[in-house]
């Protein structure tokens, strides 16, 4: 019965021996053609990534004189926008309050300047195709100042 025993021990450590011999192997050959599915993983983790959207003042910040003047507009509006005339900044400038003239259609809607609501949600973008107003209107009324003088000197 000894005998019987030792043999039914030794059958099975052989066994053991050759199921780790074939464990082993197997991760070997698995090992090569692993890049490829870390390339692919990598790649579904660029894909999983989003672009965080800015808030109103995230947006402000690179423009000069933080955005006054210019025209910014949510993400999802459709011909509106808003030309800022003034912001009210916290310390840490990415919050704060904002003013600005309404706009539809590029036609002021009033023409006072009325809050911006909504200035902390994370869907603002600035407008770069809206002329700014004030850009525009000094050059022409400074044009026919100068030919309203040049026409007074002469007579």
């Amino acid at each position: 019965m000894a005998s019987a025993l030792g043999t039914k021990i030794q059958s099975l450590q052989n066994s053991y021996l050759l199921k780790c011999s074939l464990t082993f192997i197997r991760t070997l050959s698995s090992s090569t053609p692993s890049p490829s599915p870390s390339v692919d993983a990598s790649a579904t983790t660029k894909k999983s990534k989003r672009r965080k959207k800015k808030n109103f003042f995230e947006v402000a910040q690179f423009l000069p004189n933080w955005g006054i003047g210019y025209h910014m507009a949510k993400s999802h509006w459709q011909e509106v926008s808003y030309e800022i005339t003034k912001l009210n900044l916290y310390k840490d400038g990415k919050h704060g309050k904002a003013w600005g003239i309404a706009y539809k259609n590029g036609v002021p809607l009033v023409d006072a300047p009325k809050k911006i609501s909504g200035v902390h949600k994370r869907c603002w973008r600035y407008l770069p195709n809206v002329v700014k107003v004030s850009e525009s209107s000094p050059t022409l009324t400074g044009s026919s100042d100068s030919a309203l003088k040049v026409e007074t000197q002469a007579n």
